[in-house]
């Protein structure tokens, strides 16, 4: 167990986790991992061996960008086609277990948010605060429609509920740490709540547990 606090925030796709996890990171000065952008990497990479490629990532997270083998890959990899291929990768447990200790590295003081979809369950078990994150499908859809659509991409709205519906089904029955909410976590609907809401009572939620402090 480490003395460096973690706040594990989990969730299925599109339910804001990244956004939330970033900011909450931001207001307490604490490091963040994305730690899905790791099997997306993976996933992006495509080579014969994901665990092979899981272990070998050359990567930097430097000032919001995902840097792979020293090129920026922050749009590319967080289109939906390698978001549904990521959580193909994500089921080889050969790849979880590469990608373990990389994940856990980035605990270091004075603290660290990290979002996912098994860091309370299964990277972050000691974690100070575990927040599963969570909407309704059709809310999920919108927010991503809206992402894409900004970025001038084209996007269709049923498709993009279609596919969340099959990644939520697929993330939660794989055999190697589904998608569930951690022992102890805070279930957190954010269906009807801005960014700034669900910040605010992520920040509340950990002074809470840490004395009124941070």
């Amino acid at each position: 167990m480490s003395s460096v606090p973690v706040i594990a925030i989990d969730g299925p796709s599109a339910s804001g986790k990244g956004t939330v996890a970033s900011l909450v990171a931001a207001a307490l000065g604490f490091h963040y991992l994305e730690s899905g952008a790791l099997y997306r990497l993976v996933a992006y990479v495509g080579g014969t061996d994901p665990a092979r490629d899981a272990a070998e990532l050359d990567v930097a997270f430097l000032h919001g960008k995902i840097i792979l083998s020293g090129r920026d890959v922050t749009d590319p990899i967080h289109t939906e086609a390698v978001g549904n291929r990521a959580s193909e990768v994500a089921k080889i447990s050969e790849v979880r277990a590469a990608l373990l200790e990389r994940q856990r590295a980035f605990r270091r003081a004075p603290g660290l948010v990290a979002d996912g979809r098994d860091m309370g369950t299964v990277v972050f078990p000691d974690a100070s605060l575990k927040v599963f994150l969570t909407a309704s499908v059709g809310v999920r859809a919108q927010r991503r429609h809206k992402q894409l659509i900004d970025k001038g991409i084209h996007a269709n709205l049923a498709a993009l509920s279609r596919d969340l519906e099959e990644r939520d089904a697929r993330d939660a029955a794989r055999a190697v740490a589904p998608l569930r909410p951690a022992e102890g976590a805070v279930l957190l609907d954010s269906t009807a709540l801005t960014i700034d809401e669900v910040v605010d009572k992520v920040l509340m939620l950990f002074r809470k547990r840490n004395g009124g402090t941070a």
